[in-house]
């Protein structure tokens, strides 16, 4: 199908609940606490780490309202009562409810609709495609109604996590169940035997929840070995202790509770006197020698020297005896330093584990690719060649590599199919905090993932995990395989968590399973051959550099891909596609250039993928307008209009203030119709009446903070100006999106008229009224004493007079204000002079001459629009050859 076509077929289009309002406030008041407790809201998306995933109740909304429009008739859609699937007529909504309420949705009231998010809705004949799936959160929110969609991502990893979301509402929880039992059964015992630390509290063995390690380093001047302490605190007091501090003395390494971690303290074991808070690391990466005082960068010390030495100097440990014995809390759960046995324990894993020749095709042999994330670069500064890491098994200690090469092994004896799957997904995740890159969180008490920071961060200080776990303790394989089962369990009947007067509220659960029609393609999106295919398209397209995705999930692919490599295409290479990727990396020299580019490849793809009438919907991460220039740019040169824009659960305060601010909103664009030429003084004009209708609707309607009201006007720009993309003139010239995004910032910030867009609105009126050109005045610049004097106004009797280039008393105060030669002299000014004088038929060479710039051909421009009189660009020698498009007539 031609644009052409397409954009003719689109005018006949029905306007979408999303376009003509979105409820902002419930939206983000549930966001706001699913952000804290997925695991609650929607237990499907903690079955494996994927990044930047977007809340599920912000996609069930866009779902909502993108997918339905005023052609919704009663037979398109199914309604039922959660828990009870029965329709919903006996309980006060029917169908035809919901055909009113699409129809009611509005900016000022946008909450019709939302009446029927916690309702099991079912929406037919509808499709919808997710080209930048990740993590898969708007395939599974379009599952659960019911809709056809598919997903496509470059990345394995998020296909094979996407993938394993969507199966899950169909899978035989039973057999999953067997298959972990048979597995708990083959290896946890084995396992757990390298995870034993003694008792303090008798003659028997504990679990270890976390060992805690240090790196250590000899001192360049004095060779003294400096372990590479921050600080010594190791933990929080918990129970009766909950206002102390576990601290580890420096000299002896005893574990000693503290009063106050940053005053002076004693050990109690030596009573060594020492300041907790007052390690060997300092600011910047260097230590300073306890001994000498040399200071000393660790990078530097250890390109000398080669990796840190590692020593096991705590143990925190649940004692299952000392528990059933029933002592105190703070007794059988707690903190201890290394002893000679756990000490020993571990060079007898050590020992194991190189021996254990079978068990090392069970863990990645690849070395570490150089990238932006992995060597030093804009994106990140943690080298982890520089910390003396080379291949993928230097993330983890001996033991480590021992336990899960033996836990995977005995997945991978599991038959084929999906509680296989499923297990290899909780052992993958459980990757996340089982190595040697993670750290524990004092103040917390709980360890910390390895992508704390997106990134490949070396610690100082890293914790190492329980990799099955104990009866406490997080992000062993035992607690991720609960969160795998609830995640299962949940994608079988899924509910729905809502706020009503300020208090959660859980639906029962809906008959409607995640995961029906639904597809997964692992490709390069921009491969897509589909025409004309999607009603929709609701997607998370990545942002620039915000993370290289391919990067760090290799850390995750590189292990799975030993079960996975014989059973799908795209697990059979050395790491995850890199080139292909659409966002800037400098190690690979793909620049912000590359990245629009490709990402105007992938809006072309997307057009052409959407029925005539279909719908763009995503969320976009901004920083600047610099970066909102480029996004409307790539939009409209792929024949996209932006419909409407609303902010998402951001902090927006600094907008107003013009300062720069990074925060997400959500875009809706639509293929766009005909463009049509505009001149930016008119353009501008009509954003300004539009923001004056917004503010006006939002303000007396909605509690929404000023900056949320900026990205909706934002919104309403961006669709003002869309509509004619390189048909808007100023000065002679189109203007670019990035020119205009950067006047559409100064508009919403200031929102003031000028003296000259306050004539030309009046202008362009046939009969302005001094009503009319008071309500302009309340939201100008201009005064109307001022007004008055330059006679671009007068009240004859009732009757409002426009000041024109014809008008008599607007001719003599120009024309003094020329012999004058006023500095006060306007633009405006001159273009009615030079009417004047081009009227009467004399020279206007000499003062074209002086006065010709840009500001006057734009000021032209409107003026000849307003008037529709094409003389204001002949007098200036420009003859538009298209006047009757330049007109709109």
């Amino acid at each position: 199908m031609s644009k052409q076509e397409h954009s003719e077929d689109s005018k006949a289009r029905s306007e979408l609940p999303i376009e003509r309002g979105f409820p902002i406030e419930r939206v983000n008041e549930i966001a706001q606490k699913e952000g804290r407790a997925k695991q609650h809201y929607r237990p499907v998306y903690t079955m494996h780490k994927w990044w930047a995933r977007r809340p599920g109740c912000l996609f069930r909304a866009i779902t909502l309202y993108s997918l339905l429009d005023g052609s919704t008739e009663v037979d398109d859609i199914e309604i039922y009562e959660p828990g009870e699937n029965q329709t919903l007529g006996t309980n006060g909504l029917t169908k035809n409810d919901l055909i009113n309420a699409i129809s009611d949705v509005s900016m000022e009231d946008p909450e019709p609709l939302w009446d029927f998010y916690s309702k099991d809705v079912r929406v037919k004949n509808k499709k919808i495609l997710d080209p930048f799936m990740g993590g898969g959160t708007s395939l599974v929110e379009a599952s659960r109604f019911g809709i056809e969609s598919k997903g496509v991502d470059l990345n394995p990893v998020a296909w094979f996590v996407t993938k394993k979301q969507l199966e899950a509402g169909k899978a035989d929880i039973s057999e999953l169940e067997k298959a972990f039992a048979k597995v708990e059964s083959d290896v946890s015992e084995e396992i757990l035997e390298y995870y034993r630390t003694p008792c303090p509290n008798g003659n028997h063995d504990a679990d270890v929840m976390y060992n805690f390690w240090v790196k250590e380093l000899d001192c360049v001047s004095c060779g003294f070995t400096v372990p590479l302490f921050k600080d010594y605190r190791i933990a929080a007091g918990r129970y009766e202790n909950d206002d102390k501090y576990n601290v580890i003395c420096p000299d002896c390494g005893t574990v000693t509770l503290v009063d106050d971690w940053q005053e002076e303290s004693q050990c109690t074991e030596c009573s060594h006197s020492f300041v907790p808070k007052e390690g060997n690391v300092t600011r910047g990466g260097y230590y300073s020698c306890p001994e000498c005082g040399q200071k000393e960068s660790i990078t530097d010390a250890i390109k000398e020297q080669g990796k840190a030495e590692m020593r096991l100097c705590a143990v925190e440990y649940y004692c299952s005896t000392c528990d059933q014995e029933g002592r105190e809390k703070s007794e059988y759960k707690g903190y201890k330093k290394a002893s000679a046995a756990d000490k020993n324990l571990f060079e007898q894993a050590k020992r194991d584990w190189n021996t254990r020749t079978d068990l090392h095709q069970y863990v990645p042999d690849e070395e570490i690719p150089e990238g932006a994330i992995t060597a030093a670069s804009s994106i990140s500064g943690n080298d982890v060649f520089q910390h003396g890491l080379r291949n993928w098994t230097d993330m983890f200690n001996e033991r480590q590599l021992l336990a899960l090469s033996t836990l995977l092994k005995a997945i991978d004896d599991v038959p084929a199919g999906d509680a296989k799957e499923y297990l290899l997904l909780a052992f993958s995740e459980t990757l996340n905090y089982v190595n040697m890159m993670s750290i524990y969180q004092p103040s917390t008490n709980k360890g910390i993932n390895i992508f704390k920071s997106n990134s490949f961060d070396p610690p100082a200080r890293p914790i190492e995990n329980n990799p099955w776990g104990t009866e406490f303790g997080a992000g062993n394989f035992k607690a991720m395989w609960d969160m795998v089962k609830k995640g299962v369990e949940y994608a079988h009947s899924p509910t729905e968590r809502y706020i009503v007067d300020g208090k959660t509220k859980e639906t029962a659960q809906f008959a409607q399973n995640i995961g029906s029609n639904s597809q997964v393609q692992m490709a390069d999106m921009r491969e897509l051959s589909e025409e004309d295919e999607y009603d929709a398209v609701i997607t998370d397209p990545p942002y620039y550099d915000n993370i290289i995705y391919s990067e760090v999930a290799d850390y995750f692919y590189v292990w799975q891909k030993i079960l996975l490599g014989d059973v799908y295409s795209g697990f059979d290479k050395e790491k995850t596609p890199r080139v292909e990727s659409i966002v800037t990396n400098p190690y690979l020299g793909k620049t912000a250039e590359d990245f629009e580019h490709e990402m105007g490849q992938a809006l072309a793809v997307i057009n052409r993928a959407l029925k005539d009438n279909g719908t763009l919907v995503f969320t976009y991460h901004h920083s600047d307008e610099e970066s909102w220039g480029e996004l409307l740019e790539s939009l409209c040169e792929n024949e996209f209009e932006v419909t409407a824009t609303y902010p998402i659960n951001s902090d927006l305060h600094k907008f107003i203030g013009g300062e720069s601010v990074s925060f997400d909103i959500v875009i809706v664009a639509r293929p766009t119709e005909e463009r049509t030429p505009i001149s930016w003084r008119r353009l501008r004009i009509d954003i300004m009446n539009r923001l004056d209708e917004i503010q006006a609707e939002l303000e007396e309607n909605r509690d929404l903070a000023e900056g949320d009201i900026g990205v909706i006007e934002m919104g309403a720009c961006f669709s003002e100006y869309s509509k004619h993309h390189g048909e808007v003139r100023r000065g002679g010239n189109i203007m670019t999106a990035k020119e205009a995004v950067q006047e559409i910032y100064g508009i919403i910030q200031d929102n003031a008229l000028g003296e000259q867009d306050l004539f030309l609105s009046l202008r362009r009126s046939t009969s302005p009224s001094y009503n009319d050109f008071n309500k302009l005045l309340r939201r100008s610049e201009a005064s109307e004493e001022e007004m008055r004097d330059k006679a671009l106004f007068r009240m004859d009797g009732d009757n409002f007079i426009l000041g024109d280039w014809n008008d008599e008393k607007r001719q003599a105060y120009v024309r003094s204000k020329v012999s004058e030669a006023s500095s006060e002299l306007s633009v405006l000014d001159k273009a009615h002079f030079l009417r004047y004088r081009y009227e009467e038929d004399k020279s206007t060479k000499e003062y074209l001459k002086r006065w010709n710039s840009d500001d006057l051909q734009e000021l032209c421009e409107g003026l000849a629009e307003a008037t529709g009189d094409e003389t204001y660009l002949k007098m200036l020698g420009v003859h538009n050859t298209n006047w009757d498009e330049f007109t709109n007539e």
